[in-house]
Order: structure tokens, then sequence, then C-alpha cells
């Protein structure tokens, strides 16, 4: 835990302090901020506060009195619900506005860990409650360099698995390869590489390609063949602790494609090099900008293209040591996302659209610096042609 940073932080954002809460582990944030790990069992609630000046506080049960003891500051004890409220009222004492793991109408659920109840017996103590949506960008989300040098080490690796699966796939194809076929070659090239993922890869022909999450399986596995359209969408992180995932989505064609999946592609492409630019220019400028802005810059090319109703997800994710992060996702679409996208921020670019035959998603990870926002790994420019 950066303690002078956090303090630093709320001083800048005008709150009296930083609460953190936790019961049977639902607040993962909590500890990767704090600097603690987690118990196996944790049965009772505790309550830890970093005020914008002075030393930290917590509240814990008699029962797990320890589970705080590596954090500074007086750890207040309670048993009964009437120590546990009065306990609470001593350690807001004096502040009238705290942020917590608290998402207004949760607009993001990401940050959304602490119960409506939680935020209610605060807020009887005359406290306002806020989001800390942005102290989580700043203190979870944003990489340091070893994070980021994690990221770039797996995308070294995931790259080569990808062009070697079109390639399996051509070679395989005569003699007849399926969708689970090619998901298990690459979980074991994962393997082979010291690469972990926490599920899929996604491997999708012709219209399981236009369902954003088909999960290949043996009930609707399809075999691959000449005239097909193939989506390969892989996620993984270094098999060791605190590696930064990389994820991307590559589409190929077993053959000539027709115009349409040309066009549809290029839309999809187009669409990602505007969120990039978009993201880009603002960074080189100075300029601060939020996720839903990114989201805007997708979707408006995409509408204007005619393809609009059929992109139906966000354009990007937070990614961090879990694929979908904590950070400001790129997004007007399913949420308003309102938080700035900061330097040290590592996100996805990826724009889909989805048809009953086929579909295309072209996926890249941004990288934001104090000047300038970059891609990680290769990028796709053009269909892969499978099997030529």
């Amino acid at each position: 835990m950066d303690l002078d940073r956090i303090q630093e932080a709320l001083r800048r954002e005008k709150l009296g302090g930083w609460l953190f809460f936790d019961h049977h582990q639902r607040d993962a944030i909590a500890y990767r901020v704090l600097g603690i790990e987690a118990p196996q069992h944790i049965t009772r609630r505790w309550y830890y506060l970093i005020p914008a000046t002075g030393e930290p506080r917590g509240l814990v049960h008699r029962i797990e009195a320890g589970i705080l003891n590596d954090l500074p500051g007086e750890k207040i004890p309670y048993s009964t619900w009437q120590e546990q409220h009065a306990g609470l009222a001593r350690l807001l004492t004096g502040l009238d506005r705290v942020a917590m793991q608290y998402s207004p109408l949760c607009a993001v659920p990401y940050v959304a860990m602490v119960d409506a109840g939680t935020v209610e017996l605060v807020k009887a103590q005359g406290v306002e409650v806020v989001t800390s949506a942005e102290l989580i960008q700043e203190f979870e989300a944003c990489l340091s360099e070893e994070q980021f040098a994690l990221h770039v080490e797996a995308g070294r690796r995931v790259d080569p698995i990808r062009e070697e699966a079109f390639r399996f796939i051509g070679q395989r194809m005569a003699a007849g390869v399926t969708e689970v076929e090619v998901r298990d070659w690459i979980m074991n090239e994962f393997r082979s590489a010291g690469l972990v993922t926490d599920s899929g890869p996604i491997v999708g022909v012709n219209g399981h390609a236009g369902n954003p999450h088909y999960e290949p399986r043996t009930e609707t596995d399809s075999r691959v063949q000449k005239g097909d359209f193939v989506l390969i969408d892989m996620w993984a992180r270094l098999d060791r602790p605190g590696g930064i995932f990389y994820d991307i989505t590559w589409t190929g064609f077993c053959g000539d494609p027709p115009p349409r999946v040309r066009e549809v592609f290029e839309t999809v492409r187009d669409g990602r090099d505007k969120a990039i630019e978009c993201v880009a220019k603002a960074v080189a400028s100075g300029r601060p900008i939020c996720g839903f802005e990114v989201d805007d810059a997708a979707r408006n090319y995409i509408v204007e293209r005619g393809y609009g109703e059929n992109f139906v997800h966000r354009t990007g994710h937070s990614i961090g040591t879990e694929v979908h992060g904590t950070g400001a996702n790129m997004d007007n679409f399913e949420t308003h996302d309102e938080r700035r996208i900061l330097p040290g921020a590592l996100f996805s670019v990826e724009p889909g659209v989805y048809l009953k035959d086929f579909g295309v998603r072209s996926e890249v990870n941004v990288f934001v610096k104090h000047a300038s926002a970059i891609t990680t790994g290769a990028v796709q420019r053009d269909l892969v042609r499978i099997g030529s």
C-alpha cells in the first residue's frame, strides 16, 4: 500500500477518506489496493479507513481481530452489532465525504463491491458516500513498468500461437478439423509456452462467429471446411503471480472471401482504427479522454456504414491481472463510462459486427503512456487466408 500517494489523491479529489469494507471476500480490489492477502476464512465484517490526513484506522471483529494486522493504525474491536455501529461512527468521526467501492446506479459494475445496506449504514453516520472508481483506476488499474513488461511478454508468446492456429486449420482442413480440436490445440500451446487463461479460447465458424461469446463444445462443434469463416478470440497471461493478460481476436476465411465478408471486415477494422486514433490524438495533445468517447469513435463509424444494430457490445474493456480489469471501459453502450483514461491504462479495442451467418470482431490491446498511446502486439489489417 502506497499510503502517501493515496492520501495525496484523496486531498486532490477533496475527499475525507477512502473506506474499505469486506465480508466473505467480496471485494478483491480492497486486498490488492491495501497490499494484504485475503485469508481463506473471512466470516466477519471488517472496515479500514484511509483518511486524507492522519493515521489510518480499522474496525475488526474480535473473532478475526488479526485480519488487518499488517496495516498501520489503530484497530477498533467489536463483537455485537451495537459495538460495530459505534465503532463505525468512531472510525468516521470528523469526516463528511468518503469514497467506497460503490457505483451510483451500478453504472460501473466492476467497482460495485459494497452492498447497499453497508452504504446505508455509512450514510447513517452523516457521511456522504461517493464512488471510488477513479481512485481504483489510479491505484489498481494503471500498470507499472514491470507489469507492462509482463503484458508485452505474454503477447510475444500469444501472437505466434495465433498465427500458427490458422495455419493448423489450413493443414488439417482436408482431413477434417473442428472448433473443439482447434481450441484444444491452442490450450496445449498455451501450456507449452508458460501461459495460463481463465477460460476460452473462442473458436467460432460461420454462424458461431456471429455469437460474441460462443463457447466451442462437443454438442455444437462445427467442422471447418473450404468456404468457411473463422473467428479466433484468445487471451492469456504468463503463468506467474501478477501476470497481465494479452487479449486479441483475429478472423480468417478458408479460401477467397466474398465481397460481403470483406466489406464487414473492413468496416470493423476501420472502426477499430477510429477508436485507436481517438485515444492517440487525445493523449498526444494532453486532452483528458473518457471511455465513452472511445466507444463513440468506433460506434459512430460503424453506424454510418449501416451496421450499427449489429454492434451489440461495448468497444473495449480494461485489462489487468484479470482479463476484464477494473479500469475505464471503452463504453457508451452498455454503460456510460465517464472514467478518464489515465497513463498506465491497458485496455482492449474490439468492435464487432455480428450477422446470422458470420460475425467479425477485431481486437487489439492499447497501452497509454504519458504522451502517447500504442497498440501492443500484432494488428490485423486483412483477413487471414486460411489454407492458401
